[in-house]
């Protein structure tokens, strides 16, 4: 099993800043890729930011404004939100995707951290 613990959301006006932490523990010999998601009442889960191998890539809304990184202790993942606006309100989802053990691959989601802009 892997556990993915997110932290960092809260409630912030419109031009705030936010960080985000996720840290993934458990059975991991390898990770992949680790992200962030977001997903708006009433729509679905939508990418945020992922980062692979120190490449990063961003949904275009984000772009500019949000800095996806890993930390210094290799299971955990970052998500550093400014300019915020009040269409980034969601709950945010850590993801992270690799491998158990050599040939078996694990995809895992964290519990969410809401976050609040308001305008």
């Amino acid at each position: 099993q892997v556990q993915l613990v997110e932290s960092g959301g809260g409630l912030v006006e419109a031009g705030g800043s936010l960080r985000l932490s996720c840290a993934a523990s458990g059975s991991i010999f390898s990770i992949a890729t680790m992200g962030w998601y977001r997903q708006a009442p009433g729509k679905q889960r939508e990418l945020v930011a992922t980062i692979t191998n120190g490449r990063t890539n961003y949904a275009d809304n984000v772009k500019g404004r949000f800095t996806i990184s890993r930390g210094n202790a290799k299971n955990t993942v970052y998500l550093q939100m400014n300019s915020l606006k009040p269409e980034d309100t969601g709950v945010y989802y850590c993801n992270t995707s690799g491998t158990r053990s050599p040939g078996f691959p694990f995809n895992s989601w964290g519990q969410g951290t809401q976050v609040t802009v308001s305008s």
